[in-house]
């Protein structure tokens, strides 16, 4: 067999690989690509834990879990808003995504940062946030988000100083 009529199906071999590698990233893989941006721009703070992207895109933060808002307040639920917003309105965010990119409610699941400083570990330690963890998300950082909710427990920091009980 000619040289040329080996070469063509193994070209063809190859190519299917490469186009099968980029349309099929694994789970841990190239996650914003997978997901979402990986950059947005705030348009608007929803809650403590959630917000819009200037392309219409809504964002969960993962990990955390905030007192609400809507209907009755929960305690700590209003400052929990605004401390996001001081973090992150109107700021270009840096996005970063799990194994699960969004959630029943069509959000996508984000660790969000500006100026690298993540913004959900930040209301954590700040006691604006309590960890919630919903596996499979969040296993690598599970552990350091549980040591900064106990020490804004055991310092009595935002919500775990104010709230009796804790809404979280």
């Amino acid at each position: 067999m000619p040289v040329a009529a080996r070469r063509g199906p193994r070209r063809a071999g190859r190519r299917l690989a490469a186009l099968l590698a980029v349309a099929f990233v694994p789970a841990g893989g190239c996650a914003s690509e997978r997901c979402g941006p990986s950059l947005g721009e705030v348009a608007r703070v929803v809650d403590g834990d959630t917000i819009d992207l200037s392309d219409g895109t809504r964002i969960r933060y993962l990990l955390v879990d905030t007192p609400e808002i809507s209907g009755t307040p929960e305690c700590y639920g209003p400052e929990a808003k605004a401390a996001n917003e001081m973090l992150v309105a109107g700021a270009t965010v840096d996005l970063a995504y799990d194994e699960v990119c969004e959630d029943k409610y069509g959000r996508l699941l984000a660790y969000v940062s500006v100026g690298g400083r993540e913004i959900n570990l930040t209301l954590v330690e700040r006691g604006y946030a309590c960890v919630l963890s919903i596996p499979p998300n969040g296993a690598a950082k599970l552990d350091t988000y549980l040591a900064a909710e106990q020490a804004a427990r055991t310092d009595g920091a935002g919500l775990w100083g104010t709230c009796m009980p804790p809404p979280c």
